[in-house]
């Protein structure tokens, strides 16, 4: 099971963040390519889990039309076999403040759920009960099992894996 390099929509490139781009976001060095507000805090967590080429690590959100990256995507590790066999991974993401409110997060999560869909891993998702946009994303996309809480209080959900041939 893998996934590309880069993911393309119509106003995005999802593109995989490398190992030298992951030390400089820990080190809090500047790429002229960068969001002036990126990387937030929870970039340079996402990108404490890069494992240099692996398609299953969070990946930079950048707009099309001039190259900036302005959030992050991915998942936290390959797919693994969930509870009832299924694979499942866990996604997360998130953009500077004045990416937000422009459907740019839906539009990035429902990118990598068609390439997850099409390799038969279903994916959940973890978020604060007070992050309404977060929801509202997840929802939008189809996340409908909700599952409880995870250790930290935050809100597990789930999104079914689409029927064969759907």
């Amino acid at each position: 099971m893998t996934l590309p390099a880069s993911v393309a929509t119509q106003r995005l490139t999802l593109d995989l963040i490398t190992a030298a781009e992951a030390a400089a976001m820990s080190a809090g060095r500047r790429d002229p390519r960068w969001h002036p507000d990126y990387p937030r805090t929870d970039d340079r967590d996402a990108a404490s889990m890069v494992r240099d080429g692996d398609p299953w690590g969070p990946r930079h959100i950048t707009r099309t039309f001039d190259g900036v990256v302005f959030g992050s995507i991915g998942f936290f590790g390959p797919p693994a076999p969930a509870p009832d066999d299924v694979a499942e991974t866990e996604i997360g993401f998130g953009l500077v403040p004045d990416g937000r409110g422009r459907g740019v997060a839906t539009e990035a999560v429902r990118a990598l759920l068609a390439q997850t869909d099409a390799l038969g891993v279903r994916v959940r998702a973890c978020v604060a009960a007070e992050n309404t946009p977060s929801i509202r994303v997840l929802a939008t996309c189809g996340f409908t099992e909700l599952r409880g809480a995870n250790e930290d209080g935050e809100l597990v959900m789930a999104r079914p894996l689409p029927p064969a041939g759907g």
